[in-house]
């Protein structure tokens, strides 16, 4: 466990969070706050990080908060070195993601915000969970989870780069667990439906099997406590998998183009 400044002879727990300014990360840093817990949280607002801040430290746990845009990978990968630097990290739960889909008449997605997504959802946390790995591999132990999704197992016309990117992070996790298992380096991906969130909340239309977000979190935090590899919930998604699987690939194909989904634009 990581010893950090704060006169405190206690080894504290260290666990930096991803996206814990709201969604599923601040739910989760609320789940882990309890005294001799520290917790680093990253967001874009730092409005909102104090609000997640002031719900950590009254349930007695420590914590420093950042506000970062992971867009920068460069700045992130920086901030996470210094971060492990001050205190190694135990624990990195990259939670931070993007949703977005095809502009309603558009005939593809905004190329700008197709490289915005590919930051936030696969290259800065592909590259900092990369980071981290090989510091916990040194020291033989640590935890890294990160967030998939579902669109994963999807061919979405209305999303490709938002499908695409979470079938990279899935990959890639699976990968990094086959690599850091003999360095007890524990992996978990976590591969969640439509949960209570700011980014579900954008979407007009059918979201099968809402999940509140605390509950949500509950479940998360299990897999990870367990040291589980894979997490997909709710369990109906893992049949939807299996039927896309056996269905020709122009039958399903049809079917996903006419989903009818809408999205609003983002809060501020």
């Amino acid at each position: 466990m990581s010893k950090l400044n704060d006169n405190s002879s206690t080894p504290k727990h260290h666990i930096l969070i991803t996206g814990a300014s709201s969604g599923i990360g601040a739910a989760l840093a609320e789940f882990y706050a309890r005294p001799n817990i520290h917790l680093t949280l990253w967001g874009r607002s730092e409005e909102r990080l104090e609000k997640t801040a002031e719900t950590v430290r009254a349930k007695g746990a420590t914590v420093a908060t950042f506000s970062i845009d992971i867009t920068n990978a460069e700045s992130a990968i920086e901030a996470l070195r210094k971060a492990d630097d001050e205190a190694p990290v135990d624990m990195l739960i990259l939670s931070a993601g993007m949703a977005d889909i095809r502009p309603q008449n558009a005939l593809a997605e905004a190329t700008d915000t197709v490289l915005k997504m590919s930051m936030v959802n696969f290259a800065t946390p592909v590259a900092m969970a990369t980071e981290m790995a090989g510091r916990m591999a040194e020291r033989k132990s640590g935890h890294i989870a990160l967030m998939g999704s579902v669109a994963s197992f999807h061919d979405l016309p209305l999303a490709t780069v938002y499908s695409g990117s979470k079938a990279g992070i899935g990959r890639f996790s699976t990968a990094l667990r086959a690599a850091m298992t003999p360095h007890n380096v524990k992996i978990t991906l976590i591969v969640p439906g439509f949960i209570d969130t700011p980014m579900s909340q954008r979407l007009e239309g059918e979201q099968a099997f809402l999940v509140p977000v605390d509950k949500a979190a509950r479940k998360i935090a299990r897999a990870i406590n367990s040291g589980r590899g894979v997490l997909v919930f709710p369990w109906v998604f893992q049949l939807t998998r299996l039927l896309e699987a056996v269905l020709p690939r122009a039958l399903a194909h049809k079917i996903l183009r006419r989903l009818e989904i809408m999205q609003h634009p983002p809060a501020a």
